[in-house]
């Protein structure tokens, strides 16, 4: 008997999948393999299987042969731009149990992502349902700017990863999407009414199933992401004008869309009709920027909002190197003495706790959240180092960290 595998095009780090069990219906795999996962998911129009290899866990959507080639082309190309997406893993065409072809999507499963479900089962995961809604928003507007239309924008089809306490999402499922060098108003205002009717469907679910997504009201949270987008995507796309002897303006306003997590690709300065003001209009490419820096810098690969704190503590150490040494101190410098001082010493102990090294990052940004919160209760600066090690002494005992009442936004930098 001929293989059920027709055809399989798959990307280098993909496993060859020929062990599963491709005679079987996909919802019958559990029965049949002992690969399959049992996974948190959202709700989703077709077929979804997880299964490991290793020590990764791998998503596998049955859907129409067009559908898989047209999906995988689509998030290798968003993988191009750097936007927030899961990587493709590859797609195949099979013979389902008719005899039929079918299209296979395959996907590795984003490491250390949560579905938004388990935001709303976990416990200690509260602070973050709040989160979710400045997630979402952000995810849309980094995609709408890249001329990525979603299609099918929803909860379901994103996963999320706690960084820094804040929460950074990513789109998981591109069957309905489409990539285009702009995106019109219409295709924007298009994505913006799925994703009300998409949220509305989801969270009612969950009300249904004895879960009330407290503190989101489930009949408004997609209004409200939607106000997020309206208000985040005018920020970064408005132009302004700037007078004569107002250059520095420029640079003020790069320094506020970095502080929202966006780079900037491009400045365009055009000369007024008048010849008497300048027109600023700055073209955002990607919320990447402080994740970039820190890599350059240091060779740390964290997400943006760990890198964001990180860079923060590294400028502060900058300024004490400078004071003492009495000369100025380049940012690569500090860097070094940062990476070499502060963090290769903390990750050693840090890496000790549950989670081990892939928590790392995350546990070190909490300490510099205990420090701000110490130090708050002390009025005075209590230092890094007396911060971390009360910070291990809570963790061993099993306690919660407590956390300072002021707002990161407060926060200096």
């Amino acid at each position: 008997m001929s293989s059920p595998i027709l055809e399989a095009h798959l990307r280098p780090g993909a496993p060859d999948l020929l062990d599963l069990p491709w005679s079987v219906p996909l919802e019958h795999w559990r029965e049949h393999c002992p690969r399959v996962l049992e996974l948190e998911r959202g709700v989703s129009r077709h077929e979804v299987q997880f299964v490991g290899y290793g020590s990764r866990a791998w998503a596998i959507k049955r859907t129409s042969v067009h559908a898989a080639e047209k999906e995988y082309n689509v998030l290798s190309a968003a993988l191009e731009r750097r936007l927030p997406c899961v990587e493709p893993g590859g797609w195949l065409v099979v013979r389902d149990t008719n005899g039929e072809r079918a299209g296979m999507m395959v996907t590795p499963f984003l490491a250390e992502s949560i579905p938004y479900r388990s935001l709303f089962r976990g416990r200690g995961l509260e602070r973050y349902r709040e989160r979710l809604l400045d997630a979402m928003a952000g995810l849309i507007v980094r995609l709408h700017l890249a001329g990525f239309y979603w299609g099918d924008c929803s909860l379901s089809n994103t996963l999320f990863r706690r960084d820094a306490g804040e929460l950074a999402a990513y789109l998981v499922d591109a069957e309905t999407s489409e990539i285009h060098d702009t995106l019109s108003d219409g295709m924007r205002e298009q994505d913006l009414l799925v994703l009300e009717e998409n949220v509305a469907g989801e969270m009612a679910d969950l009300v249904a199933s004895g879960e009330p997504p407290h503190p989101l009201d489930p009949w408004n949270t997609g209004r409200m992401i939607r106000e997020r987008y309206q208000q985040l995507w005018h920020e970064v796309t408005r132009e302004e004008r700037i007078a004569p002897g107002e250059e520095w303006r420029v640079q003020e306003r790069i320094r506020a869309l970095h502080a929202l997590g966006f780079s900037v690709g491009e400045v365009e300065l055009l000369a007024d009709a008048a010849g008497s003001r300048l027109r600023l209009r700055t073209i955002v490419t990607d919320g990447d920027y402080h994740r970039h820096q820190l890599h350059n810098l240091t060779g740390l690969s964290v997400e943006e909002h760990q890198a964001r704190q990180m860079l923060s503590e590294v400028r502060e150490l900058r300024a004490e190197k400078a004071r003492t040494r009495d000369r100025s101190v380049t940012l690569a410098e500090a860097a070094f003495h940062w990476q070499r001082e502060r963090f290769a010493p903390a990750s050693t102990a840090l890496a000790a706790l549950p989670g081990g090294q892939s928590a790392v990052a995350e546990r070190y940004c909490q300490v510099l959240e205990h420090k701000w919160f110490l130090s708050e209760r002390e009025h005075r600066d209590v230092g890094f180092a007396a911060a971390l090690a009360d910070y291990l002494d809570v963790m061993r005992k099993g306690e919660d960290v407590p956390a300072s009442k002021t707002s990161s936004e407060s926060k200096p930098s």
